[in-house]
C-alpha cells in the first residue's frame, strides 16, 4: 500500500519517503545574491524530506522579483550554494534549485533595469523594493527576438545549479511569474508565435523547459505551475484547456515531474492528472491560503494518484514534519511575522518535536 512514507523512484535518485519541501521565500541571501551558512543550516534541518526545492532563485539579475533573493548567474554564486547543497547532502537529503524569473513582478528600484514581461501589461498589486512595497510598474514588452534571451537564461541556470551541486531544477512556471505571465489570457496579449492561440501562449514554458533539458538533462528538471491561479492579477480563463495542452508537449520531453499547487477544482486538477504520464506533485494547500496542508489532505491526494505531495509551511516551522506526520506528533504553526524580516528568528529557530514527559 502506498502510503506518504513510502519510498520513490525520481529519475536517478531513490526518495526515502513522498514528503516534498516546497519553494518559500525566504530573502535571507547576502548581497550579490549570495547563499549563505544560515541558508545552508536552514536547508540541513529539513533533510529528511523526501526532496526539498529551493526558494526562487533568480537566473539572471532582470529577472529577480525581490531584494535579498538569492541568485545562480554568477560563479561565485554558484560557490555560495555548494555550502547549501553539501550541507543538505551530508544530512542525507535531496536538493532540487527552483529557478524563478520574476518577469514584470519586479522593481527598477530592485535591479537597476525596468522589469520586462510578454506584453505591457503591469501586475496587480505592490512589490517587495528596498525601500519596502511600491505599485508594481509597467515592464516593458519584449520584443520577439529579444524572447530567446530569457528562455536560455533557465538553462544557462541550471547549469550553475548542477556545477553547484544540486540534485536537479524546478522551473517557477506559477504564481504570476515570467512563464506563468506567458501562459496567461489577460498578461499576455502578443499577436506573435509566443502570444494569441493556447499553441502560442504555452510556446514560451516549452521552450524554457526544453533549453533546461538540453543543459541539464530530462531527469533533472521538474516544473511547478498554478492551474488558474490568479495571483498578481494573471488570469488563466481556460486553464483546463491550456494546462492539458502545456503537459502535453512537456510530456515529450519526458521531464522528471510536474508540481501542481491546488489553485483549480479539484476536478480540474484530477483531469491534469490523467494528462499527464510522469511523476506529478501536488501542493494541496494554495500559497498563503487559510490552511496549511496536513496528513489527511496528503492522503487525499495520493489517493487522486499524486505520487509526491509537497508541503511549505509545514515545513517552515517544522524542520522534523515527516517524523511529526509519521508518529502523528502535533504541527507547530508558523510566524508569519518572521517570513521575510531577515535574520535567523524564525528561520533556524524553530525546534524539533519534545516529547513531555
Amino acid at each position: 500500500m502506498t502510503t506518504l512514507f513510502s519510498g520513490y523512484r525520481l529519475g536517478e535518485l531513490a526518495l526515502p519517503n513522498r514528503t516534498v519541501m516546497a519553494p518559500m521565500t525566504r530573502v535571507r541571501a547576502a548581497a550579490g545574491g549570495l547563499a549563505t551558512a544560515s541558508m545552508a543550516a536552514y536547508y540541513a534541518q529539513r533533510a529528511t524530506a523526501g526532496l526539498i526545492v529551493s526558494e526562487g532563485v533568480q537566473p539572471s539579475v532582470i529577472g529577480q522579483s525581490n531584494p535579498g533573493t538569492p541568485g545562480l548567474h554568477t560563479d561565485e554564486q554558484v560557490r555560495s550554494w555548494q555550502a547549501v547543497t553539501g550541507a543538505v547532502h551530508s544530512n542525507g537529503g535531496r536538493i532540487f534549485a527552483q529557478i524563478m524569473h520574476g518577469g514584470r513582478v519586479s522593481h527598477p528600484d530592485t535591479t537597476g533595469h525596468r522589469p520586462v514581461g510578454p506584453s505591457a501589461v503591469a501586475a496587480v498589486g505592490e512589490v517587495f523594493t528596498p525601500t519596502g512595497p511600491q505599485p508594481a510598474p509597467e515592464p516593458r514588452a519584449l520584443e520577439t527576438a529579444e524572447v530567446p534571451e530569457h528562455v536560455d537564461a533557465y538553462g544557462q541556470a541550471a547549469g550553475r545549479a548542477i556545477a553547484a551541486g544540486f540534485d536537479g531544477v524546478e522551473l517557477h512556471g506559477a504564481n504570476g511569474y515570467l512563464i506563468s505571465q506567458f501562459l496567461s489570457s489577460n498578461a499576455n496579449r502578443r499577436t506573435d508565435r509566443y502570444g494569441g492561440s493556447v499553441a502560442g501562449r504555452i510556446r514560451f514554458a516549452v521552450e524554457a523547459v526544453a533549453a533546461t533539458v538540453d543543459a541539464v538533462g530530462a531527469a533533472r528538471t521538474g516544473i511547478r505551475l498554478s492551474p488558474g491561479g490568479g495571483f498578481w492579477g494573471v488570469e488563466e480563463h481556460d486553464a483546463a484547456v491550456l494546462n492539458t495542452a502545456l503537459l502535453a508537449e512537456l510530456a515529450r520531453l519526458g521531464i522528471a515531474y510536474v508540481h501542481l499547487e491546488a489553485t483549480s477544482d479539484e476536478e480540474v486538477l484530477v483531469g491534469l492528472r490523467r494528462a499527464w504520464p510522469g511523476t506529478l506533485v501536488v501542493n494541496p494547500s494554495v500559497p498563503m491560503g487559510p490552511k496549511p496542508a496536513g496528513r489527511a489532505e496528503a492522503d487525499h491526494w495520493l489517493g487522486l494518484g499524486a505520487d509526491l505531495i509537497s508541503f511549505g509551511r509545514g515545513f517552515l516551522a517544522n524542520p522534523d514534519l515527516v517524523e511529526r506526520l509519521r508518529n502523528g506528533h502535533p504541527v507547530a504553526p508558523v510566524d508569519e511575522a518572521t517570513f521575510y524580516q531577515g535574520g535567523d528568528a524564525g528561520y533556524l529557530t524553530y525546534p524539533a518535536y519534545q516529547h513531555a514527559a
